[in-house]
């Protein structure tokens, strides 16, 4: 009971799109800091997750201890599998930003709002609009002008774009897949509680993957901790974590919708900090995958 008194103050005294706003702000730094890692991307997830899940846990046994016991068998077997998911899309995504530009990375992991619709055509009985069609056609097509553009131009950015687009692209199905079953098990499972044991399962499964990899889970220095904490608290918590919290209190379009900040900012993050110019074909083609998107958001509203 602690924990419904504590989620109804923060839905009283805080602002829904004032937190979607910080959580725009906070995921924009993720492609960032994955960039400045030194680590394998596959144990920067890792630590991402696992560190999420320390910052989390606390307050999930504290205050929503007894949410956790009476989760039944069947939700906590698909909460685990939507974690399996949720482990695909950062391990995809985390070398994605490696091998391709930051604008290109990001807006191709966004469109994850477009394998949202038709999932929710296939398994969900919403019908896939003539609008919604086309929003997708739009961002598909988009997203063949940023990854083909630059590569016939020659002027690609990263050592593997045409792989590291193919990662994003990868890492919006899984998030989308994410994304489907969170609406379904969301309806009956708190937020702390729920993303605790996703994030959890998450972090099993990635570092089962580093392992398998023969990648080393130590030794690492000062800096790479530091990086992976701030990957945990910014983009983590105060990224993912507050915009499942807005999603109890602002409809699903406009968080889509609002999503579509993510790649601006990272872009603009990307070039000051980074240096890092995105070349006309992904300019052009990340304006289009985002019109794409906006239309199918907007049309999934309506």
């Amino acid at each position: 009971m602690a924990g419904e008194t504590l989620s109804r103050r923060l839905e009283s005294r805080v602002s829904p799109i004032a937190a979607l706003v910080v959580a725009i702000l906070a995921v924009s730094t993720s492609a960032i800091l994955v960039r400045w890692s030194d680590a394998p991307p596959s144990v920067a997830a890792f630590y991402r997750v696992l560190f999420t899940v320390g910052l989390l846990g606390p307050l999930a046994f504290s205050r929503h201890g007894e949410d956790l016991r009476s989760l039944g068998r069947r939700d906590a077997l698909a909460a685990g599998v939507t974690g399996v998911a949720l482990a695909v899309h950062f391990a995809a995504w985390f070398q994605s930003v490696r091998w391709t530009s930051v604008a290109a990375s990001v807006t191709l992991v966004q469109s994850q709002t477009l394998f949202v619709a038709v999932g929710a055509a296939l398994y969900l009985d919403e019908r896939l609009t003539l609008s919604k069609t086309a929003g997708i056609l739009i961002a598909l097509a988009g997203a063949v002008v940023m990854s083909l553009g630059e590569l016939l131009g020659g002027a690609a950015v990263g050592p593997r774009p045409l792989a590291g687009n193919a990662l994003a692209l990868l890492g919006a199905v899984m998030m989308a897949g994410y994304v489907l079953a969170g609406r379904a098990l969301r309806a009956r499972i708190a937020l702390v509680p729920y993303v605790t044991v996703v994030y959890s399962a998450c972090a099993v499964v990635l570092g089962a993957f580093v392992i398998a990899q023969g990648d080393g889970l130590v030794g690492y220095p000062p800096v790479e901790w530091a990086l992976f904490l701030a990957m945990a608290i910014g983009p983590g918590v105060f990224g993912h974590t507050v915009i499942n919290w807005a999603l109890e209190h602002v409809e699903s379009s406009v968080v889509s919708v609002s999503l579509l900040g993510e790649p601006v900012g990272s872009t603009l993050l990307a070039l000051v900090l980074l240096a890092e110019v995105p070349g006309r074909w992904t300019v052009v083609g990340g304006a289009v995958v985002l019109g794409g998107v906006y239309l199918t958001a907007r049309a999934r509203a309506s």
